[in-house]
Protein backbone atom coordinates (compact mmCIF):
# COMPACT_ATOMS: atom_id res chain seq x y z
CA UNK A 1 0.00 0.00 0.00
CA UNK A 2 1.51 3.28 -0.66
CA UNK A 3 0.28 6.57 1.21
CA UNK A 4 0.98 10.17 1.07
CA UNK A 5 2.40 12.50 3.73
CA UNK A 6 3.02 15.87 4.35
CA UNK A 7 6.60 17.11 4.99
CA UNK A 8 7.90 20.36 6.59
CA UNK A 9 9.81 21.88 3.47
CA UNK A 10 13.08 21.86 5.97
CA UNK A 11 12.30 18.28 6.78
CA UNK A 12 11.91 17.09 3.18
CA UNK A 13 15.01 19.27 2.13
CA UNK A 14 17.22 17.21 4.97
CA UNK A 15 15.38 13.86 3.46
CA UNK A 16 17.12 15.00 -0.16
CA UNK A 17 20.48 15.40 2.28
CA UNK A 18 20.30 12.34 3.39
CA UNK A 19 19.90 10.29 -0.33
CA UNK A 20 22.83 8.15 -1.48
CA UNK A 21 21.99 8.58 -4.94
CA UNK A 22 19.57 11.10 -6.10
CA UNK A 23 16.93 9.48 -8.09
CA UNK A 24 16.42 7.56 -4.48
CA UNK A 25 12.57 7.47 -3.57
CA UNK A 26 12.08 8.42 0.48
CA UNK A 27 11.28 5.62 1.29
CA UNK A 28 14.48 4.52 0.91
CA UNK A 29 15.83 7.04 3.27
CA UNK A 30 13.36 6.61 5.89
CA UNK A 31 14.19 2.90 5.71
CA UNK A 32 17.88 3.20 6.30
CA UNK A 33 16.83 5.93 8.82
CA UNK A 34 14.42 3.36 10.71
CA UNK A 35 16.78 0.60 10.38
CA UNK A 36 19.62 2.97 11.95
CA UNK A 37 18.13 4.05 14.60
CA UNK A 38 16.84 0.41 15.92
CA UNK A 39 20.33 -0.67 15.67
CA UNK A 40 21.16 2.47 18.31
CA UNK A 41 18.88 0.12 21.10
CA UNK A 42 20.76 -2.16 23.46
CA UNK A 43 19.68 -5.21 24.16
CA UNK A 44 18.45 -5.84 27.97
CA UNK A 45 21.55 -8.81 27.89
CA UNK A 46 23.95 -5.94 26.77
CA UNK A 47 22.69 -3.57 29.14
CA UNK A 48 22.45 -6.33 32.20
CA UNK A 49 26.52 -7.29 30.80
CA UNK A 50 27.34 -3.00 30.83
CA UNK A 51 25.98 -2.63 34.49
CA UNK A 52 27.86 -5.66 35.60
CA UNK A 53 30.59 -4.61 33.99
CA UNK A 54 30.57 -1.36 35.56
CA UNK A 55 29.94 -2.80 38.84
CA UNK A 56 33.29 -5.13 38.82
CA UNK A 57 35.05 -1.42 37.93
CA UNK A 58 33.81 0.55 41.04
CA UNK A 59 34.59 -3.07 42.78
CA UNK A 60 38.05 -2.42 41.72
CA UNK A 61 38.16 -5.93 40.17
CA UNK A 62 40.34 -5.37 36.65
CA UNK A 63 43.05 -7.01 35.35
CA UNK A 64 45.93 -5.15 33.87
CA UNK A 65 47.04 -5.49 30.06
CA UNK A 66 49.94 -7.73 30.99
CA UNK A 67 47.29 -9.91 33.33
CA UNK A 68 45.25 -9.96 30.50
CA UNK A 69 48.06 -10.90 27.88
CA UNK A 70 49.38 -14.07 30.38
CA UNK A 71 46.03 -15.57 30.53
Amino acid sequence: MVTTIQLEERIKNKLNELKLHPHKPYNKVIERLIHNASEDELSPQTIKEIESALKDIKNKKLYSTAEVKKH
